[in-house]
């Protein structure tokens, strides 16, 4: 808003002073035009003032970096001093020495020389007793190597010397090198600072522009309170409008969700009636399948006495068997057991392996005829995990039987056999076990009481 009141101020602060005369309609093409013209100026200066930001930002870089590698240099600068300094006073100690060491070396040297010109004869002639001129003799002679020593010691002294004066050379060329590097960094930092003082200035000079501009603008506040005012008048008139579409879509909504509440009330009603309608159809099965079960419930009955019946028949049937058979199988409570021998371990007792056993085993001789317990099915016949070969047999009412510890059978799967009837045989040889297990159910019951024995397990 602040943007455009100063373009708006900025139109009218550039229109003639017969502007006023003017017709509106012609003032306000004019005025559009001329906020056309100034919008495009303001975006032009926008993208400058973009540019000499960026310009001004690149410089701040390039002076940061000159700045740190000004350091540097003034650093290295420093060192190079320091080390010239060090090098000049070792320079200055060195030289005092030699010349100290030059003098006494020369001294010496004469005074070698002083003797060496002396003739022998000489020698003799002079006042001295002999024992002092071969005293002198024999310092002299103790002097030479002493002081050749002390000329090689001055010879090295000079060479290092001459290193050291070396190296001064050397530190002096690159303090001199680093001097020049930090004046040419220095001149480049005070090119950029220039430059970037310019640029500042022009961004300076174009806020005080605009700052004027804006001050100028502001003497027309007559006019824009005029145009403010036509403005909020559009704005209540919109806000008005926008007020009576409101009202008009809340009336909508409300007339839409009546509309809603009634089709759900109606959408109630139906559920309800169809709930209704699904309870008496329940009603109606529910009554159908009581009356199947109570149904199945006597179809169940007479199958059961029906399969009493059978078992009565069939129990006297093998009564009568047995006492056609007197020298057949045993038979315990009526029933006959599948193979003759020695009962050795009875329902509910502890068999060889410590566990509760769940039928009875009879001892039997060597290959025995094994034979069905009473009539039925045959329904498994081979060999079963650890069991060996086993048979079962259905009785029906919910009766099996379980035989195991055979040593061939001689029926198949599907017979059907009748009590006493051959099944299987024994193993040949030893005194083999015969396991025989009676199920109703699927539950072991105790096969001493026969098939008349109470469902469940029983304890023998």
């Amino acid at each position: 808003m602040l943007a455009g009141f100063v373009v708006i101020a900025g139109l009218i602060l550039a229109q003639p002073a017969n502007a006023q005369s003017e017709a509106p309609k012609d003032t306000l093409k004019r005025v559009e035009q001329q906020l056309q013209t100034g919008k495009q100026r303001q975006q032009q200066l926008e993208r400058q003032s973009q540019a000499l930001q960026t310009e001004l930002d690149t410089l701040r870089g390039r002076l940061i970096a000159l700045a740190d590698q000004a350091r540097g240099q003034e650093q290295t600068l420093d060192q190079l001093e320091d080390s010239l300094t060090a090098l000049e006073g070792e320079e200055r100690e060195r030289s005092a020495g030699l010349d100290a060491e030059r003098q006494q070396i020369a001294t010496l040297l004469a005074a070698l020389q002083r003797l060496a010109r002396i003739p022998p004869e000489a020698a003799l002639a002079r006042p001295e007793s002999p024992v002092d001129t071969l005293r002198s003799a024999l310092l002299l002679r103790d002097a030479v190597p002493a002081l050749k020593a002390r000329a090689d010691a001055l010879s090295q002294a000079l060479t290092a010397l001459a290193d050291t004066r070396g190296k001064l050379v050397d530190q002096r060329a690159k303090a001199l090198a680093a001097r020049v590097a930090l004046t040419e960094k220095q001149d480049e930092m005070n090119r950029l600072i220039a430059r970037r003082e310019e640029l500042s200035r022009q961004t300076e000079e174009e806020r005080v522009q605009v700052g004027q501009r804006m001050a100028d603008l502001s003497g027309q506040a007559t006019d824009l309170r005029q145009l403010m005012e036509r403005i909020e008048a559009e704005r209540r008139a919109a806000i008005e409008a926008a007020a009576r579409r409101e009202a008009e879509r809340r009336e909508a909504e409300r007339k839409e969700a009546a509309k809603r509440e009634a089709e759900k009330r109606e959408a109630e009603r139906r559920l309800a009636a169809q709930k209704e309608a699904e309870r008496k159809e329940a009603e109606r099965k529910l009554a159908e399948l009581r009356a199947a079960e109570q149904k199945i419930a006597d179809q169940k009955a007479a199958e059961e006495k029906r399969a009493k019946d059978e078992a009565a028949r069939e129990a006297a049937r093998e009564r009568e068997l047995a006492a056609k058979s007197p020298d057949g199988p045993p038979a315990v409570s009526g029933m006959v057991l599948p193979a003759a021998g020695k009962l050795t371990t009875r329902f509910g007792e502890a068999d060889r392996y410590g566990a509760t056993s769940r039928g009875v085993t009879v001892q039997t001789r060597a290959g025995a005829a094994v034979v069905a317990p009473r009539g039925g099915t045959i329904v498994f016949a081979g060999p079963f995990k650890g069991y060996g070969l086993i048979l079962i047999v259905e009785h029906g009412n919910g009766y099996h039987s379980l035989i195991a510890g055979l040593g061939r059978i001689e029926t198949a799967v599907g017979r059907k056999v009748a009590s006493g009837e051959p099944l299987a045989v024994m193993p040949p040889d030893g005194n083999p076990d015969l396991y025989f297990e009676l199920r109703r159910n699927g539950q072991p019951i105790n096969p001493q009481r026969g098939f008349g024995a109470p469902e469940g397990k029983g304890q023998g």
